[in-house]
């Protein structure tokens, strides 16, 4: 019933335009009964009995994206269901990315298909986001030096392209409530355009929405070559290091071994992905397999990686009792330094060696006290600088730029008291119900004003958690009382030592 219900609004569903109705255009499912059965009963159970295989698998809440393969289901099936089993069904995601290669136009660029209202498969009609989809399309601010912008619509590269289509009936037989499409085609290896592709979708990727990035890997080696050049790569993108993956790509092609031009043909897009993640994502690797495993023909294989894009929870973020100590020497030998007139000390000089748990890139508030008062209170709120650096950089400012206080003299070091907030990762939130007053800062953003509060000030005050905010958006954002209630929420927690 609801995948004729879906076919019928599709069908009847009139737009107005000056006076005129306009069919919704509708992409056909090109690839049914090519690289999936074109009949709706038998699709759906196809795919039921893949993603059944991984239903005691782990779900996660915060899947921020996955990298699942494009082939035939008899091959692919099966690495593709692992990926989508890890997506919470009852998400309500805004809209869904796909990006993917483009097997038959080059393109120099990003094709969104800004003309189909609809995608079809034989289990009913996916709605595009068209007003997302027409909004990267102009983004005509592109760099000055560049002839054109980065997004289009090519007509051909979506025609025939089967890459994102295949993956339409896992979404649809995986979701309670199908989100709206934005379809993107990626086809070029200009590295400058990719960061601009990138920078443009940057905003998107948050907690609202969900990619979908589709590639097969290694394209016709041999078996045991197929697993050694898959698993480099496959180890590359598991680094999240964008440089690392690339240099997996190029070391696959140069190899010498047969047939390892291509090791990921959906290259640009993976490139896209890793260039739009930062500290507050993690990445696990979920099962390989190619074609070699279903088939029995080992002599040309095709490989098919799965990877899911986790969104860090504030429980994954922690300090040793070593760490809080480094990082309270790092502070007052910063203000020593300083004092002194010599630079911050450097990671692994003779006073410092700084352990991989200090090179998180986080935000970090040194507030400074002197017998119980406050002496200077400075913090960096981005997620863009090792924890270390801001560390030293912000007891620093704490000491001599708060412009409250006059500057820290070498009289007072004895009596200082520094006090460090390690702020965790940044997650986005809907309404205050998921806000706890006493253990989560708060950060609202509107435009060009932002204002945070840390946990900690609801200790110092009386207030509801409403009030928190209000007071929040009025006295440190410049929103006004109310200004919260359309601007974005964040939160985050803070390590206190």
């Amino acid at each position: 019933m609801k995948i004729v219900l879906t076919l019928i609004a599709a069908i009847i569903m009139m737009n107005s335009c000056n006076g005129q109705t306009l069919t919704p255009v509708v992409r056909p499912a090109t690839q049914a009964n090519r690289f999936y059965t074109g009949n709706p009963k038998a699709l759906s159970q196809e795919v039921d009995s893949f993603l059944s295989l991984y239903k005691k698998s782990l779900q996660f809440e915060n899947v921020a994206a996955v990298i699942v393969p494009h082939a035939g289901y008899y091959y692919s099936g099966n690495v593709a269901a692992s990926a989508y089993m890890t997506i919470n069904p009852k998400k309500l995601y805004k809209r869904i990315f796909l990006l993917g290669p483009s097997h038959h136009e080059w393109l120099n660029g990003a094709s969104v298909n800004t003309e189909a209202d609809y995608y079809a498969t034989p289990l009913g009609n996916v709605k595009v986001d068209h007003e997302t989809a027409l909004k990267l399309t102009d983004t005509d601010d592109a760099d000055p030096m560049d002839s054109e912008s980065v997004f289009f619509y090519r007509p051909e590269a979506h025609d025939r392209e089967h890459c994102l289509e295949v993956q339409l009936p896992f979404l649809q037989r995986r979701f309670e409530e199908m989100p709206p499409i934005v379809p993107i085609i990626i086809s070029t290896n200009d590295f400058h355009k990719l960061k601009r592709i990138a920078e443009i979708l940057k905003p998107y990727f948050n907690d609202e929405n969900l990619f979908i990035i589709s590639s097969d890997f290694s394209h016709f080696p041999i078996y045991d070559d197929a697993c050694e050049a898959d698993a480099r790569t496959g180890k590359a993108i598991e680094s999240g290091n964008v440089e690392e993956f690339i240099a997996a790509i190029e070391k696959n092609a140069r190899s010498g071994k047969p047939n390892l031009a291509t090791s990921a043909c959906g290259q640009f897009a993976i490139i896209t992905l890793m260039l739009m993640l930062d500290n507050s994502i993690k990445v696990k690797h979920l099962m390989y397999q190619n074609s070699g495993d279903i088939s029995g023909d080992r002599s040309r294989v095709v490989g098919y990686h799965a990877f899911a894009f986790l969104r860090k929870q504030s429980s994954d973020f922690t300090l040793t009792s070593e760490d809080k100590r480094l990082l309270k020497d790092i502070a007052l030998t910063s203000i020593r330094d300083s004092l002194d007139g010599k630079p911050t000390a450097q990671p692994n000089s003779s006073l410092f060696t700084i352990h991989n748990s200090l090179k998180q890139k986080c935000g970090a508030f040194i507030s400074l006290h002197k017998h119980g008062r406050l002496r200077g209170c400075i913090g960096h709120f981005g997620e863009d600088v090792p924890l270390h650096k801001i560390v030293a950089s912000m007891a620093r400012a704490a000491a001599f730029e708060d412009p409250r206080f006059t500057p820290v003299t070498r009289d007072e070091l004895d009596n200082l008291d520094i006090e460090i907030s390690v702020l965790t990762p940044m997650r986005r939130i809907q309404s205050l119900d998921e806000f706890e007053l006493h253990r989560h800062g708060i950060y609202i953003r509107k435009g060009y004003r932002s204002g945070t509060y840390l946990p900690q000030v609801a200790d110092e005050v009386n207030w509801t958690k409403e009030e928190f905010v209000s007071h929040c958006s009025q006295d440190k954002a410049g929103l006004g009382w109310d200004g919260w209630r359309d601007a974005e929420l964040y939160v985050y927690e803070a390590i206190v030592f």
